[in-house]
């Protein structure tokens, strides 16, 4: 299995309502955060990668440097999931899974 492929298996068992930040996900399937950066920003549609569920450390929505509208995606997304955001816009700790 191929990093990308592992990593978009680790990110389909993530729970709804929970996330993961890029390097908890990069530590459990051993590459860096980068490497999950990039298999995000390349999953398919039709492979059903959650990739809304992968957030910084710090509970940011990192797409938003990239795409002000996948931001607002992501956010739609996770909060139909029942997470709801802080006041500065992040993911709480409580939601990391």
């Amino acid at each position: 299995m191929d990093e990308f492929e592992a990593i978009y298996a680790l990110v389909r068992t993530i729970p709804a309502g929970c996330v993961l930040s890029y390097g908890e996900v990069g530590d459990r399937v051993g590459v860096r955060p980068r490497t999950v950066g990039r298999a995000m920003a390349h999953c398919a549609q039709e492979d059903h990668v959650p990739w809304y569920r992968v957030v910084g450390s710090d509970g940011t929505l990192r797409v938003a440097r990239y795409s002000p509208v996948l931001a607002a995606e992501q956010r739609r997304r996770l909060e139909r999931e029942g997470v709801v955001f802080g006041s500065q816009g992040r993911v709480p700790i409580a939601y990391f899974w």
